[in-house]
């Protein structure tokens, strides 16, 4: 009779085995996961990694991933990355804001076009809110509002660069006297909603009664327009002053890169595009195309009207401080034009007995406006 027990079935050893190294490996699964999660847990924490995880780093080499494979490449910006146009009305900034947006997609930058029209004076509290917001816009911006100068270093915020465009003064208040009542050539409609409180007695009031009779809408301060934007939000900025007008150069010269004259529009646009390639790269191209100029046309004011020769002299008078503002900026933006060498100056002036031929020729308003406006007497 044989002693030896009989052997277990093969299969049945092999099952054994592999139930043994199953329970092994799902230990150190388990095991493994717990240490991973401890580990995220202190890293979390602490604000880096536990000292434990850095000693099996220096048990196992130096190499990590980071070491192997570098960090990612952070966002080259150009500089300056952060721009803010507190745009004047009836400064052609309407041309200017859909030249940007068509900018903003090929340069890939943010373009931030606010719609608030009418308030371009704000509280402190107000101030610091619309920096704050501002500076939190993905970089490289471009930030663009009617808004009165805002100082960013009063408040300690990082200061974006400022860029701007004005206009002959009457130039400028002729336009938004037309345009409120009659609109552009987008239709009336658009701008009669707008001013729905405007009754049909002040919506086709004569320019001239409006002047010469002293009308608040053709009076200081309504006529005290662009100074404001470049003096800022003190109180005294909203008052025709020398102080204010002495404040607006200061800011221009200290805060601007750029503030230029409409008049000379195309060459304000190749400055912009000197000065700030990553977001006005081949602006100058663009404007000229025929697909924009269908789109600029239609931003033209309708119905406008000149003054008689009494009433543009009366404008004149009141609009010294505006008119001195005006031709400070002219004189800047043409020394920029020549430290880069541009040639292309603004016609010559003319006599000003052209002015007295213009009330025989109603029809060529606009150019013999411009020529008075170069020499007033």
């Amino acid at each position: 009779v044989s002693l030896t027990s009989p052997e277990p079935p093969q299969g049945n050893w092999l099952a054994v085995i592999l139930l043994r190294v199953s329970r092994r490996d799902f230990g150190l699964c388990l095991t493994t996961l717990l240490v991973f999660c401890l580990g995220s847990v202190l890293w979390q924490l602490n604000g880096g990694p536990p000292q434990l995880l850095l000693h099996v780093r220096y048990y196992f080499g130096q190499s990590t991933f980071l070491d192997d494979h570098g960090p990612l490449v952070p966002r080259v910006l150009p500089f300056p990355s952060k721009v803010v146009y507190n745009r004047v009305g009836k400064c052609g900034s309407r041309t200017i804001v859909l030249l940007l947006r068509i900018l903003a997609e090929r340069n890939q930058f943010t373009l931030i076009s606010s719609d608030i029209h009418n308030k371009t004076r704000l509280s402190k509290h107000e101030q610091m809110d619309l920096m704050i917001n501002i500076s939190t816009v993905p970089q490289p911006f471009l930030y663009t509002r009617h808004v009165h100068f805002l100082n960013f270093t009063r408040f300690r915020i990082d200061e974006p660069v400022y860029i701007n465009i004005v206009r002959d003064p009457i130039n400028r208040f002729l336009s938004n006297y037309f345009f409120r009542r009659f609109g552009d050539w987008r239709g009336e409609e658009n701008h009669v909603v707008r001013t729905p409180g405007m009754k049909d007695d002040e919506r086709y009031l004569d320019i001239n009664t409006c002047i010469l009779e002293s009308y608040p809408e053709c009076s200081n301060p309504r006529l005290f327009y662009i100074i404001p934007y470049f003096c800022g939000q003190h109180p005294q900025c909203r008052e025709p002053s020398l102080w204010a007008l002495q404040k607006a150069k200061e800011n221009v010269l200290e805060h601007y890169l750029l503030v230029g004259v409409l008049e000379e529009l195309e060459d304000v646009l190749l400055l912009l595009e000197r000065l700030l390639p990553h977001f006005f790269s081949d602006v100058l191209n663009i404007y000229k195309s025929p697909e924009y100029r269908k789109l600029g046309n239609m931003t033209g004011t309708v119905h406008k009207q000149t003054p008689s020769l009494k009433s543009l002299q009366v404008l004149y008078q009141r609009m010294k401080y505006e008119y001195d503002f005006y031709n400070f900026i002219k004189a800047q933006f043409h020394l920029t034009k020549w430290k880069f060498g541009l040639r292309t100056w603004p016609r010559s002036p003319r006599h000003h007995t052209s002015l007295q031929h213009r009330e025989q020729q109603e029809e060529q308003s606009e150019t013999v406006l411009e020529k008075w406006a170069e020499h007033p007497r």
